[in-house]
């Protein structure tokens, strides 16, 4: 991802734990995950040891889900008009996606950054409907259970009709399927509770200054140490080619 966006500033970020707020909405939150494998904790150490010789910041704050700093970090350098490119392949930041906003899917071999073209096409909304459109269907990965019978399709076809959630709720005597229209009719505290689930927190206290994430100048012979452990014999021999200009980027 560094090879192909080549950022001037980055951070990775990691989990501090669930939400507090969320797990008050709904006990249930994430329950269904299992622990983390041991052999991939065992990696942590090693991954913190790669950052800090390959000159990339990284974060956690205790009780702060990942999702919802990166969020913060996201909107912060948005105002200041770095364009940033969100590194995951979670849905869930794709309501994230603005103009200044990209996403990059580590397992997309097109390297494609999405902007809301690419959401439209994958989701069938907006990015300011994405959440609208989770709230409706619901999530099994983080165990938020939907509408029963409302896929992407239906929810997607609902927002396209009525705009929001906000506006279907109030108008939902206009739903043309009988069954649908009951299903949603019974459901407005779920779905009320729903987009608070879903929403990231982009607002967090969080002092922010860009030349905090700058990308730093790698420990070569330290990192020449760690790849030759661990048997990275391509990125070895990258780290004898010359990295271009950095551009004005936060992934």
């Amino acid at each position: 991802m560094i090879s192909v966006i080549h950022p001037k500033f980055a951070v990775v970020v990691w989990d501090g734990g669930l939400s507090v707020d969320r797990l008050a909405l709904m006990p249930d939150y994430k329950a269904q995950r299992p622990e983390t494998p041991a052999d991939l904790k065992s990696q942590f150490d090693e991954i913190m040891t790669y950052l800090a010789a390959a000159g990339i910041v990284s974060r956690c704050h205790d009780g702060v889900e990942a999702d919802d700093y990166i969020a913060t970090l996201a909107r912060q350098a948005e105002r200041v008009g770095i364009n940033v490119v969100i590194a995951s392949a979670d849905k869930d930041f794709m309501q994230l996606v603005s103009p200044k906003i990209g996403l990059f899917n580590p397992n997309d071999k097109t390297e494609t950054i999405w902007t809301h073209v690419q959401v439209r096409e994958k989701t069938g909304v907006d990015p300011e409907q994405v959440v609208d459109w989770l709230s409706l269907m619901g999530d099994s990965v983080d165990n938020i259970p939907g509408v029963p019978g409302i896929g992407p399709k239906t929810a997607a076809d609902l927002l396209g009709q009525f705009g929001t959630l906000v506006s279907l709720i109030a108008r939902v005597s206009e739903v043309k399927s009988d069954r649908l229209r009951q299903k949603l009719a019974g459901a407005t505290d779920l779905l009320r509770r729903n987009v608070e689930m879903v929403r990231l927190r982009d607002d967090l206290t969080c002092e922010f200054s860009p030349e905090d994430f700058a990308v730093g100048p790698p420990a070569v012979d330290k990192l020449r140490d760690l790849y030759r452990n661990w048997g990275f014999k391509g990125m070895l021999a990258a780290l004898d080619v010359p990295v271009p200009d950095r551009q004005q980027v936060l992934i």
